[in-house]
């Protein structure tokens, strides 16, 4: 399965996002407007063929700012366009920044969405930005980087490439040889290249298209693309050009763990997180597990004997956060560790400190799924039972955020729709409240 564009891209109705590069951002700009809730504004601030004004329901010119008001006022359902007028060459001209800001102001005012192509490539699949180039609004919060990934292989030339001299110089490659995946992801990643005028404030996505015409494995171009890391904040591998169920065939976003360790082992009788199992406490062994399965960052919310249990994480590259309120329920917790995630995390997934049984392929296994399908919460079965750890999508945060009390996740599962993913193993993990229960633990037969 895979993912609508606007999915992949996570727009909204609130989304001001700007289209940059080449092979098909047109195509995408316009894919997205057409699965926004109408209406949709689009406009360019760089060149645009004139031809390409008829994929939108309605396309009005715009030479001075006095004419955006009337434009906006009448809008309707559907996309429309605000573009410059055509140039002798019959290409239409971008818009001011000050029509555009004032463009901006109007669709701020209705709550509309704003897509803008930002970059001109003269139907290439590859390009480089020129001194000018590309002119982003600053008032954008989304970059969608595009490139074409039909270049791959061919010739670094003019046909293939525009401005194919500054693509040369930025990659290293020789021009007339073949374009090399390491060649594109160069200078996509150069802040000379691809990151190039991109708002400090604004999310960067690496739309890399054209997958269906693509030379190179789609194991390979996984493999590389995730290296674009941290550079941008998502990359999306597909084809735009197919029916919107089938656009996206893989995200990638950075995904966080987060390791709920603040409990103080009433039941117990002794701090849990630090007993010991092969030869290292629980909680540094849950911890190993998630940075193995390549959780990014891996934060880990301690409270009762908090010194103690930080101390068993020594050396470890993991993020603690303190809860100094967590004698409240499992709720301040899980807001701790939701707080301490970048604001660009995709997701969470979330783990137990006193269960050691669970292993890295299994979190593995959650992040594929969540990379190819768009699902608000993934929760493993083994048997057909629950289990842990579960992942949730950044698009329930707000709702883990604001949970109060002995509540934990699960309590969203009535709220959103829930993706089991089945799982063979010896054994259903299982988390370790009582001496019975670790008594049960250590006399596992596990060869790991």
């Amino acid at each position: 399965m895979s993912m609508r564009l606007v999915d992949g891209l996570r727009a909204n109705k609130h989304s001001r996002i700007a289209f940059v590069g080449a092979g098909g951002k047109t195509s995408a700009m316009f894919s997205l407007a057409r699965q926004l809730p109408g209406p949709v504004i689009c406009l360019n601030t760089a060149h645009l063929a004139v031809e390409q004004a008829q994929l939108a329901n309605r396309h009005v010119i715009i030479t001075h700012t006095g004419e955006v008001e009337t434009a906006i006022s009448s809008i309707e359902e559907g996309v429309i366009l605000l573009t410059g007028p055509a140039d002798e060459r019959g290409r239409l001209q971008g818009l001011t920044d000050q029509v555009a800001d004032e463009i901006c102001g109007a669709a701020d005012r209705l709550s509309l969405p704003v897509l803008v192509e930002a970059d001109g490539s003269r139907l290439r699949p590859l390009k480089a930005p020129a001194a000018h180039e590309p002119p982003i609004p600053a008032w954008i919060t989304h970059v969608v980087v595009t490139v074409g990934l039909s270049a791959l292989g061919k010739p670094l030339d003019e046909e293939h490439v525009f401005r194919p001299e500054i693509f040369a110089s930025i990659s290293g490659a020789k021009m007339g040889t073949p374009i090399s995946l390491e060649h594109l992801i160069k200078v996509v990643t150069d802040p000379q290249g691809g990151l190039k005028n991109i708002p400090v404030h604004a999310r960067k996505t690496l739309l890399a298209n054209q997958l269906d015409a693509c030379s190179v494995s789609e194991a390979d171009l996984v493999s590389s693309l995730r290296t674009c890391l941290p550079a941008y904040d998502s990359i999306l591998l597909g084809a735009v050009q197919n029916p919107p169920p089938n656009q996206v065939a893989w995200r990638h976003e950075g995904v966080g763990g987060v390791i709920l360790a603040a409990g103080g082992s009433l039941r117990m009788g002794e701090v849990k997180q630090l007993l010991p199992w092969r030869g290292r406490p629980l909680v540094r062994r849950v911890a190993e597990t998630a940075i193995a399965a390549g959780l990014n960052p891996v934060v880990v919310v301690t409270g009762a004997a908090a010194d103690q249990v930080e101390a068993a994480l020594t050396s470890l590259p993991v993020v603690i956060a303190r809860n100094d309120q967590w004698e409240s329920g499992q709720a301040s917790s899980v807001r701790s560790g939701i707080q301490a995630l970048p604001a660009g995390c995709g997701a969470a997934v979330f783990l137990l400190s006193d269960m050691p049984q669970v292993k890295p392929d299994l979190i593995k296994a959650e992040l594929d799924l969540h990379s190819r399908e768009s699902h608000p919460i993934i929760v493993p079965r083994v048997e057909g039972q629950r289990t842990n750890p579960a992942l949730f999508d950044r698009v329930t945060f707000a709702g883990l955020a604001a949970l109060t009390g002995d509540t934990g996740g699960r309590a969203l599962f009535d709220r959103y729709p829930v993706r089991w993913l089945d799982w063979d193993s010896v054994s259903k993990p299982a988390d370790i409240d009582t001496p019975d229960d670790y008594r049960r633990l250590m006399e596992e037969n596990d060869d790991d």
